[in-house]
């Protein structure tokens, strides 16, 4: 694997990947590397990211260095407990996207995208709607010497879902997110795709219509989750619940 704090980001995407990012990808990925530091993630320690220290320093830094005033949380900067449960599970269950065509929604850091590629994947599609996370994910994918194809923008309203496995992790952490998250979910396993979601035990999980297929005790962030580990659960779509 490469450890190079600074290879070139653009090796971990496939060609075109990057005409996602705006005309400011160079400055983005600048601040990516500026306010992190590529080490092993604890509960998946095969793999390399670019991750900070301090979510509130970041977030005050990203609004000020872009000018912005509401700018949501830099999830793409630590290892969230679902992300690393799942990517442990692809890691550790190859053949789950083996030969597939996967996608990671919501990918935040691209953790789960770069686990999908080592398990070897076909093609790995991150996608997210933080430019600075496609820039993350880019720094990453090159880091860990696997190629990812970055989507920036929004997913969810698309009527269907061109891939063999879609992969999420920690996406019911937020009712309207949640809201929006699960007909995607539902339309893509309803094509035919295996889903399979990273979840701590957030609120907005759904009740029903998921089998658990393994759980980790992940260690976190305290200053994010007010804990040094979060028993975590992998989950497999099993059916589409009717509507009420």
């Amino acid at each position: 694997m490469n450890s190079d704090p600074n290879a070139d980001p653009n090796a971990g995407l496939n060609p075109g990947a990057s005409a996602g990012l705006s005309a400011e990808s160079d400055e983005f990925l600048h601040f990516v590397r500026a306010h992190t530091r590529l080490r092993p993630v604890p509960g998946v320690p095969e793999v390399s990211l670019h991750l900070a220290e301090d979510a509130i320093g970041l977030w005050q830094e990203t609004e000020r260095a872009f000018g912005l005033s509401d700018s949501p949380p830099p999830f793409w900067a630590f290892a969230w407990a679902g992300g690393q449960a799942l990517a442990r599970y692809i890691l550790d269950n190859p053949a789950e996207v083996s030969g597939a065509r996967v996608i990671d929604l919501a990918s935040g850091s691209g953790l789960v995208a770069i686990a999908a590629a080592r398990a070897g994947a076909a093609a790995v599609t991150a996608n997210d709607l933080d430019p600075l996370s496609l820039a993350a994910i880019g720094c990453n994918a090159a880091a860990n010497a696997v190629h990812v194809t970055g989507h920036l923008g929004d997913l969810l309203a698309e009527p269907t879902v061109d891939a063999d496995v879609v992969l999420a992790g920690d996406i019911f952490y937020e009712r309207a997110t949640a809201a929006r998250m699960l007909p995607f979910l539902r339309r893509a396993w309803a094509g035919g795709a295996r889903v399979l979601v990273g979840d701590p035990g957030r609120t907005y999980l759904p009740p029903d219509g998921f089998v658990a297929v393994a759980s980790y005790r992940m260690p976190v962030p305290v200053t994010l989750e007010d804990a040094e580990a979060k028993q975590t659960t992998v989950w497999r779509l099993v059916e589409d619940r009717p509507s009420d």
